[in-house]
């Protein structure tokens, strides 16, 4: 399926892995040279090098999305484009919402039930809590 107004997905920004131990994990990372940029009870994001390539790690009591791909985009209006085509395509698309951190998705499964996060980052990237 094609998305006719759509520009299309250009970077997947980046991935949630489910952990067991969230400060273990963090620190696991960390200790690899990733930086910490958000930092919450259950949950924290972090990010490679020069901000681009990211990390979310969702502790055991998240439980706002599971393990996804996030595919980010630097202008809100096209993940607005890419929910309104997948919408009218017959898939099921979650709503976009804005999110603590400055960006703002929306959450889908592909043809074989892989969760997917359409991202909406600003420019500057995401806003750290740290």
């Amino acid at each position: 399926m094609k998305l006719e107004n759509s520009k299309g997905v250009k970077r997947i920004g980046h991935t949630a892995l489910r952990v067991k131990d969230l400060d273990r994990s963090k620190s696991f990372y960390m200790n690899l040279g990733m930086n910490l940029i958000w930092d919450d009870k259950d949950w924290c994001y972090l990010e490679a090098g020069t901000g681009k390539d990211g990390l979310a790690l969702l502790g055991p009591t998240y439980k706002a999305a599971g393990p996804h791909l996030a595919f980010h985009f630097e202008d809100k209006k096209e993940i607005e484009k890419i929910h309104y085509d997948l919408k009218n395509s017959g898939l099921k698309v979650g709503a976009i919402h804005d999110h603590r951190d400055g960006t703002a998705s929306f959450y889908m499964q592909d043809t074989e039930g892989n969760w997917l996060e359409m991202l909406y980052v600003p420019e500057g990237g995401i806003k750290s809590n740290i």
